[in-house]
């Protein structure tokens, strides 16, 4: 046992020409008082499970329950890959996907609505069900989501009343419907079984709207509002100061749609509403959602708030707000892991900057979290209309959104990095929800523009819970963080981080890092590892960590541990405790009181799904099907190593599987085989901004086909048939199209895409990454297209 009699936050240390950092919190605070019984929110399925708020997190069953929200908009995918999108989703370790019901796709024309086809909300929710996951319908009236008049329909315009607005006429719109919303959904909510646990009401309510579409070019814009409010109203998310002067007005709003839809028998557990600036809520009778944007399109390049710890339950992002914010839950529901680009906007979102943003915003206290968007999509078009926000300049028919899905169901890299952190929350959240937070005094003097303070945050209950470290800001250039010691001091104990010694602490690092860790008969003192997730198979507990690349992973013990089959790692004992210390490059394993610790590279976890009580490592895509598992990937040859290892080798519909070095003890590991495909795609140049891209190859044999669209220009557009498919704002990143997902079906199918240059005056140069050499004021390149199959195997594992 170690105490510290120095009370500094943090202290700098020179020894001859070594300087150390050490950071200093006492976490011997107060708990965090919970309040129970005075929310108007909770309900229980026909099994008996039971979903319960109190103030400061979600309980299922007496337990405390951390949601992972993922919106993806059905009515933006075509819906014969949904189901393939869903699990998606669920690989990527979402929980809980949420869906707009933009209600001028339902109901173009007055009275007539459309449930069909890809706007059909029943067979989404019946697929989120199937494949174990719950649901969030945000209901409007209201949604916004970049849609033209934020969902509301063109026809509601020229009414006598004023939209959003407390007007009889206006509610009996709304009525119609949530009436029509809540058939979708019969016998698909939690009270009967379904997946349906919560229900958004508005979206913004008294803090943003949309423009209406009825607009002209040159005038101000008119925003879906009404007229009396207007001088209250943004057009996207921002700080509000003051006070709203129609706050009693937007409640009893929020409370009137509520009752609306609990009498069309829409009565879920939860409620939820966006509670951001000043927005309205259903006081005491929904959960104010937060947000988070590091890269807005609606404002300037600048540095962002939102990797600084703080407080959030108790000073939400976006303050001030309209309700008491200690009463509620703080969930992080709508967390931008991209950005949607618009016409003089660009943002390139940074997809390393994301998990610092997530890591900072759970370890600020936040209880739950959600992202807009998850995966994005293409929104509709019928009768010849467009349905994005045209007046904004968003693009027509793609809606991106730079997400870790993309438009097509592309995984990019953030998928797998967020992955490794919902993993964690699969298996600790649980515990990490009744814990306070505790900040350094040094955060109360850092700034975005400090990047050589350390950033972190500690949640603990009693003497045991998680460091929370960043080192990462936007439109920031940033650098290592030398020669680093963390000190926690508890109660009873010091736990230091490292042990001895100091650590780097590597530019664009994120993590975090246990201390007095309870694994069933074991404790964890302390570890420079991440905790990953836990296995139980065949009466063997398993428990995975990711190293953090650039720092020396260790895992501290107390001296009476048993500790055995140590590989690729050392160990070190003293009075207190043992030490076991690898590389942060290589996997290691051991035993400790005849439980199984494996620690894995980061690059690895990032590759890790637990499907079961196994987990597999691949550089593809796992799906977990019905009764098989879903491989998908770009490449003909991949990586699989399984844990626990099997007791038979799996079964390919397609390719070959063969057995490999195990990459550990307790692994199975496998190469695999799929037969090599390489589609023909003719491609013939129109023009110096136009080419016909033909199909001359039989595609249903693979997944899909993608066409890599390298160009420097304005925009492209691609059409079918001379109706526009999709279309493209340049934004530094190359253009990917799906084939399939197009409707590509068959030899000869053609696309036409048409370039448009870059003029020197566009505002949005400062956006992109490169630098661009105009000629005569212009510029446009076609680099070329790319053809790259996607595959598909089914695995059988006995």
């Amino acid at each position: 046992m170690r105490k510290y009699l120095l009370t500094l936050a943090a202290s700098v240390i020179s020894i001859g020409l070594v300087a150390q950092t050490t950071y200093r919190i006492n976490i011997d605070k107060p708990e965090k008082e919970i309040i129970r019984g005075h929310l108007d929110m909770g309900g229980s399925n026909p099994s008996g499970d039971m979903i319960t708020v109190n103030s400061y997190y979600i309980e299922l069953n007496g337990k405390p329950f951390f949601p992972i929200i993922g919106e993806f908009h059905f009515s933006r995918y075509p819906a014969e890959y949904w189901e393939e999108s869903i699990r998606k989703m669920k690989a990527g370790g979402i929980t809980i996907i949420a869906t707009y019901v933009f209600w001028n796709l339902h109901e173009r024309e007055e009275g007539n609505f459309d449930w069909t086809s890809d706007l059909n909300l029943r067979l989404f929710l019946e697929l989120v069900q199937k494949n174990g996951m719950y649901a969030i319908v945000r209901m409007g009236p209201f949604c916004h989501g970049e849609i033209r008049n934020g969902g509301m329909p063109d026809w509601i315009y020229g009414r006598k009343f004023e939209v959003r607005s407390n007007d009889p006429d206006y509610l009996s719109y709304v009525d119609r419907l949530y009436g029509e919303i809540a058939s979708q959904m019969e016998g698909k909510l939690y009270k009967d079984g379904g997946p349906v646990i919560g229900i958004q009401l508005e979206n913004e309510y008294l803090h943003s709207a949309a423009p209406w579409e009825f607009t002209y070019p040159g005038s101000r814009k008119e925003f879906t509002v009404a007229d009396i409010q207007s001088a209250q109203i943004h057009e996207q998310i921002t700080v509000t100061e003051g006070e709203n002067p129609w706050i009693e007005y937007g409640k009893s709003h929020m409370a009137k749609l509520k009752e609306i839809a609990k009498n069309h028998g829409v009565d879920v557990p939860l409620y939820t509403a966006t509670g951001w600036g000043n927005a309205a809520i259903v006081e005491k009778g929904s959960i104010p959602v937060t947000a988070g944007y590091a890269y807005p399109f609606w404002a300037p390049p600048s540095l962002s708030p939102f990797y600084l710890f703080k407080d959030i339950h108790r000073i939400p992002d976006y303050s001030p707000v309209s309700y008491e914010s200690e009463l509620y839950p703080s969930i992080a529901g709508e967390i931008g892991p991209g950005i949607q680009v618009k016409y003089s906007r660009r943002p390139i979102v940074d997809f390393k900057s994301v998990s610092p943003l997530m890591i900072r915003t759970i370890g600020s206290g936040s209880n739950g979290i959600g992202y807009y968007m998850y995966h994005g999509g293409t929104t509709p078009t019928f009768e010849g209309k467009f349905y994005n926000e045209e007046i904004n300049g968003i693009p027509r028919k793609n809606y991106d959104f730079q997400a870790p899905i993309g438009q097509y169901g592309q995984i990019r890299s953030h998928f797998k990095s967020l992955r490794m952190l919902h993993m964690f929350l699969e298996s600790f959240g649980s515990r990490l929800g009744p814990m306070k937070t505790v900040l350094p005094e040094t955060n109360a003097r850092i700034t975005p523009e400090d990047s050589k303070t350390l950033r972190y945050a500690v949640r603990s209950f009693g003497d045991a819970g998680f460091a929370f470290l960043i080192n990462f800001q936007d439109h920031q250039e940033i650098s290592d963080i030398l020669d680093v010691r963390i000190e926690v001091e508890g109660k009873d104990e010091t736990f230091t981080f490292p042990f001895a010694g100091t650590m780097d602490i590597p530019a664009g690092m994120s993590g975090i890092f246990p201390f007095n860790l309870k694994l069933d008969d074991l404790i964890l003192k302390s570890a420079t590892v991440q905790a990953l997730t836990i296995l139980k198979k065949d009466n063997q507990n398993y428990y995975i960590f990711s190293s953090i690349n650039g720092i020396v992973p260790e895992l501290r013990f107390p001296a009476k541990t048993s500790i055995s089959k140590i590989r690729n790692a050392k160990q070190t004992r003293d009075t207190d405790g043992i030490m076991i210390k690898g590389d942060f490059v290589n996997p290691f394993s051991f035993k400790a009181n005849g439980n199984i610790i494996v620690v894995l590279p980061q690059e690895m976890a990032h590759n890790s799904v637990k499907i079961g009580e196994h987990l597999y490592i691949s550089n593809t895509l796992l799906l977990e099907g019905d009764e098989n598992i879903e491989i998908i990937g770009r490449e003909a040859s991949s990586f699989l190593h399984i844990l626990p290892a099997l007791k038979k080798k799996p079964l390919l519909d397609k390719g070959t599987l063969e057995c490999s070095e195990s990459l550990l003890d307790y692994f199975s590991s496998y190469k695999i085989f799929v037969p090599v495909f390489q589609p023909e795609m003719h491609v013939e140049k129109i023009s110096a901004s136009k080419y016909l891209l033909s199909l001359q190859s039989d595609i249903s044999k693979v997944n899909d086909v993608f066409i890599n669209v390298d160009y420097i220009g304005d925009r492209g557009l691609a059409f079918m048939k001379g109706e526009l498919i999709t279309d493209h704002f340049y934004h530094s990143r190359k253009w990917e199209i799906s084939l399939k997902k197009s409707g590509f079906s068959k030899l000869g199918d053609e696309m036409l895409i048409k370039f448009h240059p870059i003029y020197s005056d566009y505002e949005y140069l400062e956006d992109l990454e490169e630098t661009i050499d105009f000629d005569k004021g212009k510029f446009l390149k076609i680099r070329g297209f790319k053809v790259i199959p996607e595959y598909k195997t089914i695995m059988t594992v006995d």
